[in-house]
């Protein structure tokens, strides 16, 4: 596996990867088009034998003093394999801030288990940030 950079060649991947990862949060087709396309933003993917078994997507905020994890994905087939937490630190490494900072529901216990694992801790609960009304835990990791 490698982690290169990823492109506007790889929206249709991504919107596969997107669509098996987080069918009732699955990001619009704009919102793609937009993390594929915008400067400022990092984006990373994994990739296996040709094909797109991971992404992720982090957004620089140095006035904040800390970078956003807009969104990390591994193919369903593919987890429990280090691929999200290979993703992850090429991610923060790349976001050149002291702080990152990501949401997660509090439901999703085997991505809190890899969060915690790598060093973030929960800062805060926001009260109904999903599109079905459940929380999100923010979590936050001193970089």
């Amino acid at each position: 596996m490698e982690i290169i950079k990823a492109s506007i060649f790889d929206l249709n991947a991504l919107r596969k990867l997107e669509n098996e990862s987080f069918a009732k949060d699955a990001w619009p087709l704009f919102d793609l088009i937009a993390v594929l396309t915008f400067p400022e933003v990092i984006r990373l993917k994994a990739v296996k034998d040709g094909q797109m078994v991971g992404f992720i997507a982090g957004d620089p905020r140095p006035h904040d003093g800390w970078g956003w994890v807009a969104t990390i994905a591994v193919d369903p087939r593919y987890q429990r394999r280090g691929i999200g937490s290979a993703l992850l630190y090429a991610c923060e490494n790349k976001l050149g801030v002291p702080k990152a900072r990501l949401t997660v529901r509090p439901s999703n216990h085997a991505a809190i288990s890899m969060y915690e694992k790598e060093g973030y801790v929960s800062i805060d609960l926001w009260k109904g940030y999903y599109n079905d009304g459940e929380d999100a835990m923010l979590m936050e990791k001193e970089l």
